[in-house]
């Protein structure tokens, strides 16, 4: 996948159109609602992804479980995410390395990681799903 074809996939899967806070070819994926960042578009240095090249390279950042990223870095074409916590978020070099499905993948985990948090209906405790008792509503 190139840049453009992550664009035409978020704009149909998630109506996300990519902002340009920077006025330059670094783009953001945001959820309407929230405004969270779920995704970014940059063009750096292969020497920034720890390559042995100064060629620029486009790569997307996306957020993922921090328990998959030591197994999903070993997968060539997937680094460890420049310009972000290292610890949440990777990055994908968009220049064909990596397969399509894994790209569209690793967006839709990052899209879910970043949604706005769902209040609990009625005031159940959201891990056991019982009524919450003695307590007022937001506190």
């Amino acid at each position: 996948m190139d840049r453009q074809q992550v664009f035409a996939y978020v704009k149909k899967k998630y109506h996300t159109a990519p902002d340009y806070p920077w006025q330059d070819d670094n783009a953001v994926l945001r959820h309407a609602d929230n405004k969270k960042w779920y995704g970014l578009i940059m063009e750096v240095s292969g020497r920034k992804l720890g390559l042995s090249t100064e060629e620029m390279v486009d790569i997307l950042n996306v957020k993922c479980e921090p328990t998959l990223i030591d197994s999903l870095r070993t997968h060539p074409g997937i680094h460890p995410a420049y310009h972000m916590n290292k610890e949440s978020w990777l990055s994908i070099r968009l220049d064909g390395s990596v397969e399509e499905e894994v790209i569209k993948n690793l967006i839709d985990l990052s899209f879910e990681l970043t949604q706005a948090k769902k209040a609990p209906k009625g005031g159940q405790d959201r891990k056991t799903g019982q009524k919450e008792e003695g307590k007022m509503p937001g506190r």
